[in-house]
């Protein structure tokens, strides 16, 4: 057995072609891999290599750029050559190359993007670990966004990768420095917050100069190519986000049995705020998933469970724990782990925690007056009531349950009701 900590360090390399040629009947789109000339820190030497390797790092793989072919099928024309985020990443784009790419930094990278481009009205962060967002945010300063994300998920955010949609300043620099990342990722870096940046060796500090622009990929579809075991593959036209703005909500409403069912309230405007700021976020988040958020940043987030009141309470779960959490590390400097395992040794006060989970469960984890994001229908009230006990005030899904009556009929028993509007559209990723 190899030993892993030095499998870790290595660059795979790999043996995929230099272009790829795609057929799709008569229209072709032609490929390039994507490989970045970059200074070995040991030997001194300029070494051009491709990705670091895959998902594991005994996993070959390249990163390839769409560079000739414009598709067109149907009445859809898909996103053509010149276009590049990720995949355009050149030598200078990468400011610090630190331990060098590897698949699951890139494909972060991407992902946190396909959040990023529904946010682009105000400074936002989006923290992304394992191709899922930990800690979403906007504010009014990139700091603050950056901020108000990592306390989401303070836990989660170690060694994550980390995209900004406005320049680094020196005060988002120095937040940025004092955590351990492994990618960060702008439009731009002022001056001197390079330097600061630098102060982590192993950071992947890369500029993607379109961010600035992110917002015209809104509605621009991919091909999406999804390999099976056999080496069959599944081709499928990339999702569209539809809802832009509260215009583009419906209201709870279904017939069942001959009768009308209605949604009592309707949402407030800071609702509908943290609606369209939470199906945004939904667009990057594994399914089945269940997200709370408040005050345009996430609160707890529930990815990739098989049931809906599963993920609904793992998200409840996971906003608690994030919640201790960060009361735990306000108040003593350490993580709520930490200090429940000093406890256990008896070398911390028990006073200290039970004073932490007394709080955390009085304030609810801050749940209360959030709304509840949930990327398909509720089949059944049961992942409705959990959020409902939380205290959640506004309730966003697709609608279309055939038990659509149950949950709108939850919504309005509550005291006080909850406001609960549909999106019309699904928003599951695989």
């Amino acid at each position: 057995m190899k030993d892993m900590k030095q499998m870790y360090k290595t660059i795979l390399g790999d043996h995929f072609p230099a272009d790829i040629t795609i057929s799709f009947g008569d229209q072709k789109l032609v490929y390039r891999k994507r490989s970045w000339k970059i200074k070995n820190e040991k030997t001194g030497e300029i070494e051009e290599k491709g990705l670091r390797y895959g998902e594991n790092p005994d996993q070959e793989a390249a990163l390839y750029e769409l560079v000739n072919g414009n598709l067109v099928m149907g009445e859809c024309r898909y996103i053509g050559a010149g276009e590049g985020l990720v995949s355009s990443i050149s030598e200078e784009d990468m400011i610090q190359a630190g331990k060098h790419p590897g698949k699951i930094n890139l494909t972060d990278v991407d992902n946190s993007l396909n959040v990023l481009k529904f946010l682009m009205k105000k400074p936002a962060a989006v923290i992304v670990k394992h191709n899922n967002p930990c800690g979403v945010a906007c504010a009014d300063t990139l700091e603050a966004a950056f901020h108000r994300a990592l306390r989401a998920d303070r836990v989660a955010a170690f060694g994550g990768c980390v995209s900004l949609n406005r320049p680094v300043d020196k005060a988002t620099a120095e937040a940025l420095s004092n955590q351990y990342l492994e990618v960060v990722c702008a439009p731009e870096y002022e001056d001197g917050t390079v330097d600061i940046l630098a102060s982590r060796k192993n950071l992947r500090i890369i500029r993607i100069g379109r961010i600035d622009q992110l917002e015209a990929y809104w509605d621009k579809r991919f091909i999406d190519f999804k390999s099976l075991i056999d080496g069959g593959i599944i081709v499928q036209q990339s999702p569209v986000n539809r809802i832009r703005g509260r215009e583009d909500l419906k209201p709870a409403r279904c017939e069942y049995k001959g009768k009308t069912y209605a949604i009592k309230r309707m949402p407030t405007e800071k609702e509908y705020e943290d609606i369209i700021f939470g199906w945004s976020v939904e667009q990057g988040i594994t399914s089945n998933s269940v997200i709370y958020v408040k005050d345009g940043v996430t609160v707890g987030i529930g990815t990739g469970e098989q049931d809906r009141v599963g993920v609904a309470e793992i998200a409840v779960y996971k906003a608690y724990t994030k919640y201790a959490d960060i009361l735990c590390y306000d108040r003593y400097g350490i993580p709520y782990k930490e200090l429940e395992l000093l406890v256990e040794k008896g070398e911390r006060d028990r006073a200290e925690k039970e004073e932490i989970d007394a709080q955390v469960r009085k304030d609810r984890a801050g749940i209360p007056g959030s709304t509840m994001v949930s990327d398909a229908f509720f089949p059944f009230r049961d992942g409705v009531d959990v959020g409902i006990r939380q205290g959640v005030s506004a309730i966003v899904h697709p609608g279309g349950s055939l038990r659509d009556w149950e949950s709108i009929e939850a919504c309005n028993e509550a005291d006080p009701p909850v406001a609960m509007v549909y999106t019309g559209q699904r928003a599951f990723k695989h």
